[in-house]
């Protein structure tokens, strides 16, 4: 379902626990639990998410999620309700920086976990294919987003 590798930052059994229930969740909202598609998350800091921006995406900073997806969004919502998952397929990257989301955490004043829960959830419905650069797109996704962290009752303070 998800492989979790650190990029020039320590591991934390906490990040990892997060992780995986935040997966799951995601995983048995969309009803995909079942599938053979897998996610590869990426741990890092500054400088590292900074040159991933740089390079895929042409903007010269550092952000606190990138997500990489593997299909459009009609063609994963098509293989889903087909239930087309004989093989294993990547559903895509999420790289988050987590400096950022320790920093990020401390500014919007809660915690470590929902702010990196928010990362994970918002990452994950990006490679689900959803966006919210459009304000109608915006409308789709958010509540998606908001009902993962409601759920499993990790809220804003």
């Amino acid at each position: 379902m998800f492989e979790i590798i650190y990029k020039d930052i320590e591991p934390k059994e906490e990040n990892e626990r997060i992780i995986k229930k935040v997966l799951d969740k995601c995983f048995k909202e969309e009803n995909i639990q079942d599938s053979k598609l897998s996610i590869t998350i990426t741990l890092t800091d500054a400088n590292n998410i900074q040159e991933i921006n740089k390079k895929y995406r042409n903007i010269d900073r550092a952000t606190d999620v990138l997500s990489f997806p593997m299909f459009e969004k009609d063609e994963l919502k098509q293989k889903i309700e087909n239930k087309d998952f004989i093989n294993e397929d990547i559903l895509g990257d999420i790289i988050i920086s987590i400096p950022k989301v320790e920093e990020q955490a401390k500014e919007y004043g809660h915690s470590f976990e929902r702010e990196l829960s928010y990362m994970i959830v918002h990452g994950f419905y990006h490679l689900m294919g959803y966006d919210h650069i459009k304000e109608e797109d915006k409308k789709e996704m958010r509540p998606k987003e908001d009902k993962i962290l409601n759920d499993l009752n990790i809220l804003r303070n």
